[in-house]
């Protein structure tokens, strides 16, 4: 594999870049001000692995929080890097970039106004290249702003394009500690933007180094999927050099994933697939894989890609995995072969089974049981086809990740919901424990 090469970012004890492994990322989903739930959170992601951990700010309040959590991470002899996660407010990224290793933003959030956002995102590269921290540019589908998408729709190209003007300016005031993503919940956008991106930091001789991940990917069998099918894409070209993947869970268990997927794109992890034969755009796979996510993270790897970019149209999985006993189990009579093809051709978006969920992993910002409504939603909308359904932790993120979704349930705080259609706000302030049977009624009539 022929990586990209890149310049090289500095996140405390972690080097970012091309010739240097793949760092994984993780992010809390505790509430940031909850000192002793975030630390506790911290501690097992770096047992479990993590080389580096993002935690919101929300504002400027919880500024001496994070400040705290750092300082006691480190009494612990525990020097994993931290990034706080920023959005909106450049004052509060600059009041943080002291006390961590890597501050997140979007700097198209600081202001509508181009300029103004410019002069923000300057004031706060100073800060940061005094302290020794590193930025990364973080543009996701669906929040790109007005102006950007005026200019060049809501497309991929326009993510990119978006992220060189951030780029350029970084690179003016010679600030170059630098780490750039564009994420998607939708694998076709996500890959090509980053493509597009690589293609013309290339061109303009400032190749920043790339976080890839797949956002708002779900959770279970699917969120591994469809992260991994956006994920080893650009690996597999030599694109990306950190990676999270975005699960509605635990956040411990992204972490796992992330690690397969370093090993593998870094060289030290081979394919469990023992045959493939290929015929016309059909694939016929052969595995023996020692355990049914090995199976999964594989399948996905194998074939994600050459369905996304319609190599190939359809593949049947056959052989062997082990249960948790360590028995053989038959892919194809246990009735995981059609439903791993499935999974695949729908992560790959060349083909939809069943609803189409985005979902956010939930952060300190979330003030519901995300997880769970998450699961409430999936249970009572599962027999439908054709509609895309997106849960999301708050209105910080909810309304823009899901552009692309039919039906929105986003978070608005005390325990209250708004439920979207399209882009509109067709219910507010709708109690939690009431949410779900609004929205599923709301879906059912739609449907009717």
């Amino acid at each position: 594999m022929n990586q990209l090469k890149t310049l090289t970012a500095t996140v405390g004890n972690i080097k970012i870049g091309s010739g240097y492994p793949i760092a994984v990322q993780t992010m809390c989903n505790t509430h940031t001000y909850d000192e002793d739930a975030t630390v506790a959170q911290c501690v097992r992601m770096h047992e479990a692995g993590a080389d580096i951990i993002r935690i919101t700010v929300p504002g400027l309040q919880d500024v001496p929080h994070i400040k705290a959590i750092r300082e006691r991470l480190r009494s612990m002899q525990i020097e994993t890097p931290i990034v706080a996660d920023i959005h909106f407010s450049s004052e509060t990224a600059i009041a943080v970039a002291p006390f961590v290793e890597k501050v997140r933003i979007n700097p198209g959030n600081f202001n509508k106004d181009f300029d103004e956002a410019s002069r923000q995102l300057t004031r706060l590269v100073n800060v940061c290249s005094q302290y020794g921290t590193a930025i990364r540019i973080g543009l996701n589908h669906g929040s790109l702003g007005d102006r950007i998408t005026n200019l060049y729709g809501n497309t991929p190209d326009a993510m990119a394009k978006a992220a060189m003007e951030w780029l350029r300016l970084c690179a003016a005031n010679n600030f170059y500690n630098v780490v750039v993503s564009l994420k998607s919940s939708n694998t076709y956008v996500m890959v090509e933007a980053y493509r597009l991106l690589a293609k013309y930091m290339q061109e303009e001789n400032m190749v920043f180094p790339l976080h890839v991940g797949v956002t708002e990917a779900g959770n279970g069998d699917s969120g591994r999927i469809k992260s991994c099918v956006g994920i080893s894409s650009l690996l597999s070209e030599g694109i990306g050099n950190t990676i999270r993947v975005s699960l509605t869970e635990d956040p411990v268990n992204e972490i796992p994933v992330g690690r397969y997927l370093e090993l593998r794109y870094d060289g030290k992890l081979t394919s469990t697939m023992t045959a493939v034969k290929i015929s016309g755009k059909t694939a016929e796979a052969v595995y023996d894989s020692p355990s049914r996510e090995r199976l999964i993270l594989d399948f996905s790897c194998d074939f994600g890609k050459r369905l996304l970019d319609k190599e190939l149209d359809e593949v049947h999985i056959s052989g062997t995995y082990k249960d948790e006993n360590g028995n053989p189990v038959s892919i194809e009579e246990s009735g995981l072969a059609k439903y791993l093809e499935d999974e695949l051709l729908q992560a790959a978006r060349r083909r939809f089974y069943k609803p189409e969920y985005i979902a956010c992993p939930g952060c300190g910002r979330t003030m519901y049981n995300l997880q769970s409504a998450f699961e409430q939603v999936k249970a009572r909308t599962a027999h439908l086809k054709d509609v895309v359904i997106a849960v999301m932790g708050c209105i910080v993120n909810g309304p823009g990740e899901m552009a692309d979704a039919d039906w929105g349930y986003v978070g608005e705080g005390n325990g209250k919901v708004s439920i979207y259609h399209k882009k509109e706000a067709v219910l507010r302030h709708v109690p939690e424990d009431e949410a779900v049977d609004k929205l599923v009624a709301l879906i059912e009539e739609q449907n009717q």
